[in-house]
């Protein structure tokens, strides 16, 4: 049974102590980089933070002081890779300046997603958000202020879009939806160094992009830096990025970024599981974060959802966004693995 590390509020500690088998198109370039410290990296090439007191950092000092080399070995590569850190509705403002701060600090820029929608997920294991459109435009207002003109990456809203077009949040909500995320990008842009990308889906789960065009256009994506693509999903890096280009087409060439951080062997084969996109097994680690991508118009590929935090509970696994040591074992052992 893994050593279970607590669930710190880690975002509270870097406030106080400031005033967290490969696809066919990664290869063994991408298994090989994947274990390549942060540091040897330069910020031209990864501009990311890595976040000293993250899930991943403490499930690594756990497993060294209990002697466990194969797992502290297999858990670094996620620990010493830069991943997101979600802001939701827990002092927006000390998490937003504490995780820039930090980033600041070591000559990097933090990568920052806003969660925090009404109607959040519709529903489902993520469900919350905002009670209605002020209570979130105040909300924001706190994340502005905490951001400052400290340098930030900012992936807007994942789920809201293709929520939206896929019906699964009733249509009384989308006029709302669309303000306030037209409403977010212009704010967030306003700020001296932030950039914004507004969340886009994936290639199977809105598979025509048109249909997502218009969404992003009513959203604000003429103000954005671009759109997001495969958050916390699985679907290969190649697939994204044709399907990104395409949709690019439709909004004018923005550019855009993958998540992946989780997709090194893409979905589960098997097109019977409703919920394929939840806690799959055998899935591994993908690209490590970069802006060196090989295409012009993909900007970055970032690890937006934190590799080992459930999606939910399904399949034997916590609830969603929980530290799950044993899935993150095994995202790393297969990216090591290969096919």
């Amino acid at each position: 049974m893994a050593r279970l590390v607590p669930a710190v509020g880690v975002a509270l500690l870097l406030v106080s102590a400031c005033s967290a088998p490969a696809d066919s198109d990664g290869g063994q370039r991408r298994v090989a980089d994947v274990a390549k410290p942060i540091a040897q990296r330069p910020a031209s090439v990864v501009p990311y933070w890595v976040n000293p007191r993250g899930n991943a950092a403490r499930q690594l000092a756990a497993y060294r002081a209990d002697d466990r080399a194969e797992e502290a070995e297999l858990i670094e590569r996620i620990a010493r890779q830069p991943v997101a850190e979600w802001i939701g509705v827990e002092d927006p403002r000390g998490r937003a300046r504490g995780f820039t701060e930090a980033a600041m600090a070591a000559g990097r820029e933090a990568l920052l997603v806003l969660y925090n929608i009404p109607h959040r997920d519709c529903g489902q294991y993520s469900k919350g958000g905002a009670p209605d459109g002020d209570a979130y435009r105040r909300w924001l207002g706190q994340v502005i202020a905490g951001i400052g003109d400290r340098p930030a990456t900012v992936i807007l809203e994942p789920d809201a879009l293709p929520h939206v077009e896929d019906g699964c949040t009733p249509r009384e909500f989308h006029e709302e939806r669309f303000a306030l995320l037209a409403e977010a990008v212009h704010r967030l842009r306003g700020l001296p160094r932030t950039k914004v990308y507004l969340d886009a889906g994936n290639p199977h789960w809105i598979t025509d992009p048109r249909r997502m065009a218009g969404p992003l256009r009513r959203a604000g994506i003429d103000a954005a830096d671009g759109f997001a693509l495969n958050i916390a999903n699985y679907q290969t890096t190649r697939e994204n990025t044709e399907y990104g280009k395409r949709l690019s087409d439709l909004v004018g060439g923005k550019h855009f970024v993958i998540d992946t951080s989780r997709n090194g062997r893409g979905p589960a084969p098997g097109a019977d599981d409703p919920q394929a996109w939840c806690n799959p097994g055998q899935r591994a680690l993908g690209e490590p974060p970069t802006t060196h991508t090989g295409d012009e118009r993909v900007d970055a590929y970032l690890w937006v959802k934190r590799p080992g935090e459930s999606d939910g509970t399904c399949k034997g696994g916590p609830r969603a966004g929980a530290w799950w040591p044993e899935y993150a074992l095994e995202l790393a052992r297969n990216a090591r693995r290969g096919p």
